[in-house]
């Protein structure tokens, strides 16, 4: 439910498809799980939306005996930060009408990719760019925000939506600075 102040999201219901092997070694979808994606809500009870398509928890993923559907089956229920500290994790983010996340920063080597709308990064140094739908952004350890800066359209308030795959990384030493780990204080999610 949308708040006074926030339309509601009228992006596209997201799906997820996972395929596995019948006994045969013919390719086939996996029946363990809906094919519509979860919604976690949060900040401010939906200022983002939060869907985990899928993650793994080693890398390279061990598929034998569907182990890494079984990970993503406990992550379903109890999901990790925003980066797996040993794994890989792919994320859809949507983003409320002219809402901006916190500075944040992981250990983590990102590819974000704007999907809807357009949306502002926006670099702890004052450096931005305004992404817009098929952009990449790489994101290498750096402190960042996102700012959903989608244009109204015929005097609509519009949700913008990004994909994110996130891997670990070895973490970053700069001379005179020190190691470069994580930051997300004001992000409503659990330390990586």
């Amino acid at each position: 439910m949308a708040s006074s102040s926030r339309p509601e999201n009228n992006l596209p219901k997201l799906s997820r498809f996972i395929t596995a092997h019948d006994a045969q070694g013919k390719a086939i979808f996996h029946q363990g799980h809906s094919e519509q994606m979860p919604i976690q809500l949060l900040d401010n009870g939906g200022d983002y939306t939060f869907s985990l398509a899928y993650a793994t928890n080693r890398f390279p993923a061990q598929m034998q005996n569907d182990e890494d559907v079984d990970v993503y089956s406990k992550l379903l229920s109890n999901p990790p930060g925003l980066v797996s500290p040993t794994g890989t994790v792919c994320r859809i983010v949507d983003f409320a009408p002219h809402i901006r996340c916190a500075m944040h920063r992981t250990v983590s080597l990102d590819y974000g990719v704007v999907l809807e709308g357009e949306v502002e990064l926006i670099l702890d140094s004052g450096e931005t760019r305004v992404m817009k739908r098929g952009d990449v952004a790489v994101q290498r350890g750096t402190n960042h925000a996102w700012k959903n800066v989608t244009p109204d359209a015929e005097g609509q308030e519009s949700w913008a939506r990004m994909l994110y795959f996130l891997s670990p990384a070895e973490p970053l030493e700069l001379e005179g600075v020190g190691a470069l780990g994580e930051v997300t204080v004001g992000i409503d999610v659990k330390a990586s």
